[in-house]
């Protein structure tokens, strides 16, 4: 082995060594604390994201005024997009917060507040952010009206506060 060698692993056990006493003075701080708390938790955690699940995404969608599901390979043959990603809408409820936003059955949502949408749980995670404030952003890939010889098209719609 040579002397560079040597001083890096030396130096890499020096540098492990120092952390792991940290990591130990801290320990001991947080028990401490905890001690002296009456025994509550010793550290503070950062908050996990909340899980979703694909049947919260859907009833969060039916919320906002939508019947939504992924874009699997069937629905990118008929729909003739390049790939099976975002959320095709198969039904708009009528009067609710989608609906006066325009959005249309047949689209595909690939955005909600600039949060791309790649599947259900993307799609759940960001309906449920956007609703909880009074505005936000939707966008949508939308096939274009018969005839119409551009194809699909791109638009993004404004969902404002919900009315009583």
């Amino acid at each position: 082995m040579s002397t560079l060698e040597v001083a890096r692993i030396g130096a890499v056990s020096a540098h492990t060594q120092a952390l792991r006493s940290g990591r130990a003075f801290f320990l001991c701080v947080g028990l401490c604390l905890a001690i002296l708390n009456g025994g509550g938790p010793p550290l503070v955690y950062a908050a996990e994201p909340e899980p979703m699940t694909v049947d919260e995404a859907a009833k969060l969608g039916e919320e906002f005024g939508v019947i939504v599901g992924d874009v699997d390979e069937d629905i990118k043959k008929e729909l003739k997009l390049e790939r099976a990603q975002g959320v095709a809408v198969f039904e708009v409820i009528g009067n609710s917060r989608a609906d006066y936003a325009g959005i249309k059955v047949r689209s595909v949502i690939k955005e909600i507040d600039k949060t791309e949408i790649r599947n259900m749980l993307d799609f759940g995670k960001a309906i449920k952010r956007g609703m909880k404030e009074c505005n936000f952003t939707v966008g949508t890939y939308e096939p274009a009206d018969p005839g119409d010889p551009v194809g699909w098209g791109v638009n993004f719609h404004f969902v404002g506060c919900k009315r009583d």
